[in-house]
């Protein structure tokens, strides 16, 4: 839980995404602002800061909430107040998109984003038995692109099928987009196409991501690890697909 504070740093907020304690993130740019930009805070969804008293009650009160706008003005500090008036642990993102760039924080690419997953909650689907790639790319999904995404665990030869019955988004599959290219796995993949492969930490995650993937344990000292534990998890999922990812 968040200290009594009425706003986070872009830094502190950076810190928390992607973790289990992680805030709902709302921007509340204009909406010329929001379809101008190129790139949205990980994780985010936008909301109409005029109608916020309608859509604020769909969110989990249980959860704290990050309100982002421009520069951290009056859309975010309408919002946020309104947001604290009603009861929810709502903050705002201080100086907001701004400081966020200013301090060369990760944005998600929009026009990737919104061309695999224009929709909330975004459907996605792979093959069954889930093992290293397709464990990590639903954690990338869920913690920074659309924490409501839902996956499909399906047979291998039926993900095509799937895809196009239900308009779900393929991954981890020859023959598309978000796979594997040469040497590098699908979370490197997903990485690059949603603007994120410069993130440190990531990149980080992604060579240990690849080396257990690809049988190239040396190109991180975790990934032999991180093979292993994958194994094992397996097995004691059995046809639990989600509780690998849970």
């Amino acid at each position: 839980m968040f200290a009594a504070s009425f706003s986070i740093s872009p830094q502190d907020l950076c810190n928390l995404i992607g973790t289990d304690t992680a805030p709902s993130i709302i921007d509340v740019r204009r909406r010329d602002a929001y379809e101008s930009s190129t790139g949205v805070l990980p994780a985010s969804i936008w909301h109409d800061p005029a109608e916020a008293e309608q859509w604020s009650a769909t969110l989990d009160r249980a959860r704290p909430i990050i309100v982002a706008c421009k520069a951290g003005h009056e859309l975010s500090q309408m919002v946020a107040a309104g947001m604290r008036e009603r009861g929810y642990d709502a903050k705002i993102l201080a100086g907001g998109y701004a400081a966020w760039s200013e301090a060369g924080l990760p944005l998600v690419d929009k026009v990737a984003l919104m061309r695999f997953a224009p929709e909330r909650p975004s459907l996605w689907v792979t093959r069954r038995r889930p093992k290293i790639d397709r464990v990590a790319c639903p954690w990338l999904i869920r913690r920074f692109l659309d924490p409501q995404a839902r996956i499909l665990y399906v047979d291998p030869p039926d993900v095509p099928a799937v895809a196009r019955e239900s308009g779900a988004v393929p991954f981890d599959i020859e023959g598309i987009e978000l796979s594997h290219e040469g040497p590098r796995c699908t979370f490197d993949t997903m990485l690059k196409i949603f603007g994120l492969e410069n993130e440190p930490s990531l990149a980080r995650l992604a060579l240990i991501v690849r080396g257990a993937d690809t049988a190239r344990p040396e190109l991180a000292a975790e990934a032999a690890g991180l093979h292993a534990v994958s194994l094992g998890l397996s097995v004691l999922a059995g046809d639990d697909d989600h509780g690998m990812i849970g």
